[in-house]
């Protein structure tokens, strides 16, 4: 499973359109912008590039909080011409920014599971959450904690690994649940609560799933991850296991719907205005809504669109989630990660 490394990288994707009489001509580049977890068959990119007759610059841009900073940083003089990972906790920074040019073509008009504004098109959702290592609590014989204030007890927060808001996505996610899960004033007494029971904090997913999580090795059988972790747990065995060693846990406060959308940046090559357009309906296509789901991890927003047999069967859904409202997270980011640090990490 991938999602939010803090990585750079380019790929690019090579093919040719033919013009005429098979007279070769050189595919135009399309520059897309993604956070470090888009990862598609390279199949489908292909044909998309042959379909569309450019050539896919893939730049990966770390973290979805990295690449709304890269955006704004080369506002004057833009680096893509479609961006794909704007999530909702920072759409309206991307919009108060002027970052994007409003998308109005099909994709944008066709009922969803899951909206965005300001002409951003959904693509994927998915939820933050706890996981937990079944087998570390069946051999321990201790009861699943049944609350964040349980979760907050040294029994528990001492268990607990988390990442931090200010350089993770599912960090800042799962923050901003336990602030609309229990009021500001209730989150900050939870988390000092927490910290003082012994709460581990890391820099972000990969190092609290892969090094710090029991199912990996690490002291900490509590994780802040994903709802699919364990589709993905069963998935990556590769038949080995049909039933999922780690489980999602819903605690009011302590889960956080994600969407994430891409977007046609202000400013991005004219000549590519099209089949930018054309990489929009491509994410939002039926082939594409499928893949996702076991290469990233996430839901698809189509309207109807199959669920995978791993995700239908290890992938639950919660029944319930807390996210602030888009404008009181944009008003509050930065100080609600501020005043995290001086509670956690001073």
């Amino acid at each position: 499973m991938q999602r939010r490394f803090f990585l750079s990288a380019l790929f690019s994707f090579s093919s040719l359109s033919v013009a005429g009489l098979a007279q070769a001509q050189s595919p135009m580049p399309l520059r897309v912008l993604t956070h470090a977890s888009f990862d598609l068959p390279k199949d489908l990119l292909a044909q998309f590039e042959k379909e569309a007759a450019v050539t896919l610059q893939i730049v990966k841009a770390g973290d979805a909080g990295e690449m709304v900073n890269k955006l704004i940083l080369t506002k004057s003089a833009p680096i893509a011409d479609v961006a794909f990972g704007i999530d909702n906790t920072l759409l309206p920074r991307a919009l108060s920014a002027g970052l994007v040019d409003p998308y109005t073509g099909p994709a944008a008009q066709r009922k969803a599971e899951v909206a965005m504004s300001g002409g951003v098109v959904p693509v994927d959702f998915g939820y933050v959450n706890l996981n937990i290592d079944k087998a570390w609590f069946a051999k321990a014989g201790l009861a699943l904690p049944a609350s964040l204030d349980d979760l907050a007890k040294p029994a528990y927060a001492k268990l607990l690994v988390v990442e931090n808001p200010a350089t993770s996505s599912p960090g800042q996610a799962f923050l901003f649940a336990t602030i609309a899960g229990l009021g500001e004033e209730g989150a900050f007494t939870w988390w000092a609560k927490a910290r003082a029971g012994g709460v581990k904090v890391v820099k972000g997913w990969s190092e609290a799933y892969y090094t710090e999580f029991t199912r990996n090795g690490g002291t900490r059988p509590i994780v802040v991850s994903y709802a699919s972790s364990p589709a993905a747990e069963v998935f990556y065995s590769k038949e080995k296991i049909t039933e999922s060693p780690t489980a999602n846990l819903f605690l009011k406060g302590g889960v956080f719907r994600q969407v994430e959308g891409v977007a046609l940046v202000k400013g991005g090559n004219p000549a590519a205005r099209e089949a930018a357009g054309r990489f929009i309906e491509f994410l939002r296509s039926a082939p594409v809504q499928q893949a996702l789901q076991t290469s990233m991890w996430m839901f698809p927003v189509e309207a109807g669109a199959t669920r995978v047999d791993v995700m239908k069967a290890h992938a639950t859904e919660p029944a319930k989630f807390d996210n602030p409202t888009a404008g009181r997270m944009d008003a509050n980011a930065k100080a609600w990660q501020q005043r995290w640090t001086q509670t956690v990490l001073k």
